[in-house]
């Protein structure tokens, strides 16, 4: 049936599993999303969500993402900003915008990250309609420029992916998570938007759970 599969399912059944799915998750998480924040607030000064810069949506729409904060205060702007962390700026440019020894990421931010526990706020941007519970990663703009200009030919590719809401899940993240380089990367969200269904969806939301707990490629 075509209202299970591309533009169709987005268009409606995508959307409304969306606002129930996201609905409901809050709804159990908000306890977790508790404790989440006194640890938080208690290891390190600043707030409670992450103070990055806004991400790139579908249609190359901008918006902000909420993360719980595992980093120090103003992480984005030392990383890009301080002498000290020039090497280090370079290196998370040549590993994809990841880096596995990340000094501004604090005791407990290690474990959140790990586990995706800092993701669980984006819920609140599924059900605002920026993001989908399943869809591509959600993109940095200067991480695009920068890894586009580093990979040419996957130019098309990000156009594609573009064309859909990103997700809090995706084929990638269950599938390698940050151990998979931009240009892999991208490929696999293109594919994703070319094959996305809702039997797909249900897939890769049912391996997101072991992907969480065995922190499989997380950084």
């Amino acid at each position: 049936m075509k209202i299970l599969t591309g533009a169709n399912y987005d268009r409606v059944l995508k959307r409304l599993i969306d606002i129930f799915g996201s609905a409901c998750l809050l709804g159990i998480f908000t306890p977790i999303c508790v404790l989440l924040a006194i640890f938080i607030k208690l290891e390190s000064p600043g707030p409670v969500f992450a103070d990055t810069p806004e991400r790139v949506g579908k249609n190359g729409k901008r918006f902000k993402m909420y993360k719980f904060r595992s980093m120090v205060e103003n992480a984005h702007l030392l990383l890009r900003r301080d002498p000290k962390m020039r090497s280090l700026y370079e290196q998370y440019k040549k590993n994809s915008y990841k880096l596995k020894e990340d000094p501004r990421v604090t005791l407990f931010g290690r474990f959140i990250r790990r586990h995706s526990l800092d993701e669980i706020p984006q819920l609140l941007n599924v059900f605002t309609g920026d993001m989908s519970l399943v869809g591509p990663r959600a993109y940095y703009p200067d991480e695009l420029s920068n890894q586009q200009r580093k990979y040419p030919e996957t130019k098309i590719l990000v156009k594609k992916v573009l064309s859909i809401k990103p997700g809090i899940t995706g084929y990638w993240q269950v599938s390698g998570r940050s151990e998979v380089n931009f240009d892999k990367r991208i490929a696999m969200d293109a594919a994703y938007v070319d094959h996305r269904s809702l039997w797909y969806d249900i897939r890769i939301l049912l391996k997101t759970p072991a992907a969480m707990i065995t922190g499989k490629g997380a950084v």
